[in-house]
């Protein structure tokens, strides 16, 4: 190659990698931004629950221009959804370790205990996810495999799998069935804890562990009742 070749050669290349490198540089501050905003607003919300939470509070709080906002989520429902997306991915980060016992019985004790305590130390994530619109949480079922919402509920159905198997549940019953009415269950721990401060009931603790109880051997009595008949 000759030196007007190579002279050629240089001045084609570098401008490609710096203009490479730019591009990069600005996909890497477009994200960072978008984790800023995120991080900004779930503190908000957080600290002053989600009827807090604006677009023009939040670019106030980010210092940057409303305009700039919306260049990264719709509106402030986008940030909501992105919100509860995270905070069940945050969910299923509990539950996962609980799931990881092997014996049935403790297995759903300690998924009933991490969902139930996760639930009323993070208040506010949780009524945002579960509690505040169901608009907001649509997306997380939309992915079947992938969505964390459907990972959630999947550690639980493997949950009553295993104890079905042990033939710990109702016959009748199959694991999605159990594990839907658990799911309820927990949900009505954590909703009547939240909401109804006031109600002097039993310690959630004690709720959670009467209902694991009466999931795993609440119908055996009564059907051996029927048998002494």
């Amino acid at each position: 190659m000759n030196t007007v070749h190579l002279l050629l050669a240089v001045l084609h290349v570098k401008p490609y990698r710096w203009n490479m490198g730019s591009a990069e540089r600005k996909e890497r501050q477009r994200a960072e931004l978008r984790e800023q905003i995120l991080r900004v607003a779930r503190d908000m919300v957080m600290k002053e629950g989600f009827g807090a939470l604006s677009m023009r509070k939040l670019a106030d709080a980010v210092e940057y221009a409303p305009a700039t906002l919306y260049l990264h989520f719709e509106n402030r429902d986008a940030i909501a959804r992105e919100l509860c997306v995270r905070g069940f991915q945050e969910l299923l980060a509990v539950l996962e370790p609980a799931a990881a016992c092997e014996e049935p019985v403790e297995r759903l004790s300690r998924l009933a205990d991490a969902y139930v305590t996760f639930g009323l130390k993070q208040p506010e994530t949780y009524r945002l996810v579960f509690m505040e619109d169901p608009k907001l949480s649509a997306d997380l079922f939309q992915d079947k495999q992938e969505g964390a919402g459907p990972k959630s509920f999947a550690v639980l159905v493997r949950a009553f799998e295993s104890l079905k198997a042990q033939g710990l549940t109702l016959d009748a019953t199959t694991p999605v069935r159990l594990a839907e009415v658990f799911w309820a269950g927990l949900h009505g721990i954590v909703s009547l804890k939240l909401t109804c401060s006031g109600f002097q009931g039993a310690p959630a603790e004690a709720l959670t562990q009467t209902l694991v109880a009466s999931m795993v051997h609440g119908t055996k009595p009564a059907k051996a009742a029927r048998r002494t008949r």
